[in-house]
């Protein structure tokens, strides 16, 4: 039995080796998809590894990359770890005092970007910069570090004894958690962590997707969840297609015809909204039909997966449904071949699950950190269990402590904190994880994920209160874009909500006004509260929401509301808003 990779470069070897294969893949500027094969792929990676070697990178040297999703990102990702170098990285809408701490924390030595002048606009922004390389052309790019490093190795192979130096538990990436309060916290990730997570997460598919089937990558490659997923896409040695643009997503589905897509809930609940949204405009019977078809698909399955008999006139109305309107919205959207949805990194509503596998299309919820790189959970294809994230990755294991948090133990886990031996000390015990997150277990070891340990708030009536339960069932709507819930110490929980405004304003055929003024409208404020109310009414009463505030703009990274994953930042949003929350809570005490 061959032995399994214990290092990202021995994985990177064991994928790339054989014959020549389509590997990678992205739009050109004219938007024709350029093909990277296997050994091309592994020449630029050496050549712009042994270009680092050259300019003075060694072991442990951290080197950023500061960039939205491109082949590019992928290239020096893996020439950082050949050249015995650790990966750091940025979100290409991280705000700038992140930049400038991360980058001063880590001691990152090199800075890889987009373009020429992402480098000239952080030094305008009083960054202190490492040199900078750009994937696009300038001054110092990647071609140029490439062409270096196929000069050097003509002289001399620098490459090899670093290899042979190597060792699963190096640190590989130094990965900052985004945070919703405070700095940034730097979680070192070794090349076993990563290595193992990938092997094991995606062990779970590997009849379901063979060796050359296509996925489409569109999660930023600075978050864990799709950097370690590159190297499960690498191991099942598909064809990636980069998304480099998610508001081409619909085109890329279509040319690409994948066979696996991971993402996050925003993502699927967006594409429902976008249906919905189309079918209303469309008017006449689409307006009504679509929206109904949806609905029967969701309850058609709600009761196939609860086990309970499905009733005559309800599976009358689904084939009626699928027949008229369900049966084309795979072909619509380009999923043909879709095999399964894969969806991480925040609450998946049971409703979006089940509407989507009323046309047709499994999502396979899972659940992950970034301190165990990051998969912990996850639930197969052919069996999703819905309304839980799974049962735990082949050597992971999971238990609950006394106050229901989950713990985690397992070859993913991090290392620790880089340099915060008490952030580490309070995050492990005795090998055991501390995910911060209150969970359950149920019999058959699948987890079900209640809410952050810290985020959890009681009312005045006694009851605890989960946010993100209650936000994920607002998000259903297509008439809401941000939502955060809010109550601690008032009798009913309450909602600041940022709305789609261009399908509001079709709704109530709102006048041409900036937000702002739109936000304080009467009859905006009582159609969103009868939109929240309807959401809610299937929760429990002291859950569902009653009355909520309307935010004049959508919350922004650059504001310092979101952060980079785009989680709400509920301190900030709460100390920026201080009036308008008040204000609701007043009309809900």
């Amino acid at each position: 039995m061959t032995a399994l990779p214990q290092t990202l470069l021995d994985l990177f070897a064991d994928a790339s080796t054989g014959p020549d294969r389509p590997m990678l893949a992205e739009r050109d500027a004219d938007g024709a998809w350029v093909m990277t094969g296997s050994r091309a792929l592994g020449q630029r990676v050496r050549a712009a590894a042994a270009g680092l070697v050259a300019a003075g990178i060694g072991a442990g040297d951290r080197v950023a990359i500061m960039s939205p999703n491109r082949v590019d990102w992928i290239v020096a990702n893996l020439a950082i770890l050949h050249a015995g170098g650790v990966v750091v990285p940025l979100y290409a809408t991280q705000a700038r005092d992140q930049v400038r701490y991360i980058l001063a924390d880590s001691e990152a030595r090199l800075l890889f970007v987009d373009t020429p002048s992402a480098h000239d606009t952080l030094l305008a922004g009083g960054i202190a910069l490492p040199r900078t390389i750009s994937f696009d052309p300038g001054d110092d790019d990647l071609a140029a570090l490439e062409a270096q490093g196929r000069a050097a190795t003509a002289q001399t192979d620098a490459l090899a004894p670093i290899a042979a130096r190597i060792a699963p538990d190096d640190l590989a990436v130094l990965i900052y958690t985004s945070g919703t309060t405070g700095q940034p916290k730097g979680v070192m990730l070794t090349q076993r962590n990563i290595a193992s997570n990938a092997i094991d997460a995606f062990a779970l598919i590997a009849e379901i997707i063979r060796p050359g089937d296509a996925v489409l990558s569109i999660l930023p490659y600075a978050h864990i969840y799709e950097s370690t997923n590159v190297y499960g896409y690498l191991l099942r040695r598909s064809v990636v297609y980069v998304n480099t643009n998610l508001e081409r997503l619909l085109d890329d589905c279509r040319a690409v015809q994948p066979m696996m897509v991971l993402a996050v809930p925003r993502i699927f609940e967006r594409i429902l909204v976008g249906i919905v949204s189309q079918a209303k405009a469309a008017g006449g019977v689409r307006a009504k039909l679509v929206p109904w078809a949806l609905g029967v698909g969701r309850e058609y399955m709600r009761a196939k997966t609860s086990g309970k008999a499905v009733g005559a006139p309800l599976a009358l109305s689904y084939r009626l449904a699928h027949a008229l309107a369900l049966k084309k919205i795979k072909p619509l959207m380009g999923l043909d071949r879709l095999k399964f949805f894969g969806s991480g990194s925040a609450p998946l509503h049971p409703d979006t699950a089940l509407t989507y596998m009323g046309f047709g299309i499994p999502i396979s919820e899972g659940y992950g950190l970034t301190e165990c790189s990051p998969v912990v959970t996850v639930n197969t294809p052919l069996n999703p269990r819905i309304g839980t994230v799974g049962a735990v990755i082949p050597n992971v294991e999971v238990r609950l402590a006394d106050d229901g948090e989950l713990l985690v133990r397992g070859p993913g886990v991090m290392k620790g904190y880089y340099n915060d031996r008490e952030a580490t000390a309070r995050a492990i015990t005795n090998g055991w994880l501390h995910t911060g997150d209150i969970a359950t277990i149920r019999p058959d070891g699948c987890v079900r994920i209640i809410d952050r340990k810290n985020e959890l708030f009681k009312t005045s009536g006694g009851k605890y209160i989960a946010p993100a339960r209650i936000e994920s069932a607002l998000l259903r709507s297509l008439y809401f874009n941000q939502v955060m819930v809010f109550g601690a110490g008032r009798a009913h929980p309450a909602a600041l909500v940022s709305p789609n405004w261009n399908t509001l304003r079709a709704e109530l055929m709102l006048p041409d006004l900036p937000t702002g003024e739109l936000a304080a409208r009467r009859d905006v404020l009582e159609f969103l509260q009868q939109e929240a109310r309807l959401q809610t009414a299937d929760l429990a009463p002291y859950e569902q929401i009653r009355t909520l505030g309307v935010l004049p703009r959508d919350l922004s990274i650059e504001a310092g509301e979101l952060s980079p994953t785009q989680k709400i930042r509920r301190r900030v949003v709460e100390r920026l808003y201080a009036g308008i929350i008040d204000a609701v809570s007043s009309a809900v005490a």
